[in-house]
């Protein structure tokens, strides 16, 4: 009877791991890299575009790639205050982080990169953040548009008038 309590606590008790616990969850990567300040926009495109295929070609998916835009740095990089930071977010077997990681090593556009392995739930895909704020802005500024169309227009002459009558007519009423 002993042995069975002892058996049965055990089993209450003992840790699960973690692949057990995490039965909706999976594991995917995240590499973020920080390319040169002084690189037009169209050749960063054409960088993202690049690890994105290499990426692919090496047995990878991409889940998620985003360009987080220009940031200064918390310290100097290869003589860099500033650089263009993109995220991406990629599954596969891990044998093609090594050769991502060497194609970035080798080119002198990327001054830092960082390949994280995350547990959870699969990203969900994002616009990139440069782009979505322009795009908010024109939105915003047609809402706002719109609805002054539908409004009538109050001038200063017409709302000093109202002003004008009311003094009057407390002025002819006492």
């Amino acid at each position: 009877m002993v042995n069975n309590e002892q058996t049965l606590i055990a089993y209450i008790y003992e840790p699960k791991p973690l692949s057990e616990t995490m039965n909706d969850q999976q594991s995917y990567y995240e590499t973020m890299y920080i390319l040169r300040p002084d690189i037009a926009e169209d050749e960063v495109i054409n960088h993202i575009n690049k690890y994105n295929k290499l990426l692919e070609e090496f047995g990878g998916t991409i889940l998620d790639s985003q360009m987080r835009g220009k940031r200064r740095l918390a310290y100097q990089i290869a003589k860099h205050r500033e650089g263009v930071y993109v995220q991406l977010s990629h599954q596969g077997d891990g044998q093609h982080i090594f050769k991502i990681e060497k194609a970035m090593r080798l080119s002198e556009d990327v001054i830092r990169y960082m390949t994280v392995k995350q547990e959870g739930p699969l990203p969900t895909p994002k616009t990139s953040n440069k782009s979505t704020p322009q795009t908010d802005n024109k939105d915003n500024l047609k809402a706002k548009v719109e609805s002054k169309e539908g409004q009538p227009e109050t001038t200063t002459e017409t709302s000093t008038s109202v002003k004008d009558n009311t003094e009057t007519n407390e002025n002819g009423e006492s």
